[in-house]
């Protein structure tokens, strides 16, 4: 049997983009995974750290500039999906903050945690979170800098060695 046909055991998921909109399908893949008995471990780097720093982790923020595909919220303002988001208009100042606060609206009524509290759900199921160190040394972050129920901070070889084994799945967001 090849190694494509094995059931999936682990997911390995590598978080690098810092957004709102760039954390939630890590954590969305990673809670999904546990629920169907899946190991998951997320690996939090660069700007993934967002999610993880104490100071940012309850404010993170829609990218609005830079995002072709921010057509996908028109819906919530009752305009179609084919309208395009102009990017300019993520430069203007409130466009952000609108946008992250529609967000938040829409996961709230779907019943979406917030990222601390998603983070616990993840952790209390048996899922794994880790801080790469080469990120942390780079943006000088300190372990007590980063939410306290994290399960450790790895080189990418120790995440690698975590990652290891038959039936691992790695995802990169």
């Amino acid at each position: 049997m090849s190694d494509d046909n094995l059931p999936v055991k682990k997911m390995s998921i590598i978080v690098s983009r810092g957004s709102l909109d760039g954390i939630y399908p890590a954590l969305i893949m990673a809670n999904g995974a546990r629920m169907e008995g899946i190991e998951a471990s997320l690996f939090f780097t660069f700007f993934g750290l967002n999610a993880l720093a104490k100071n940012t982790m309850d404010h993170l923020k829609v990218a609005t500039v830079g995002n072709p595909a921010l057509n996908m919220a028109m819906p919530m303002l009752g305009m179609p999906m084919t309208l395009p988001f102009p990017t300019v208009m993520g430069a203007l100042p409130g466009v952000s903050a609108f946008a992250t606060h529609l967000m938040n609206k829409e996961m709230e009524k779907l019943d979406i945690p917030p990222v601390r509290e998603f983070l616990e759900l993840i952790s209390d199921s048996g899922g794994k979170i880790y801080a790469c160190k080469l990120a942390m040394d780079m943006f000088k972050l300190k372990k007590e800098d980063l939410w306290e129920r994290l399960d450790g901070v790895l080189t990418v070889g120790d995440f690698y060695q975590e990652s290891a084994g038959a039936g691992t799945h790695i995802l990169f967001t």
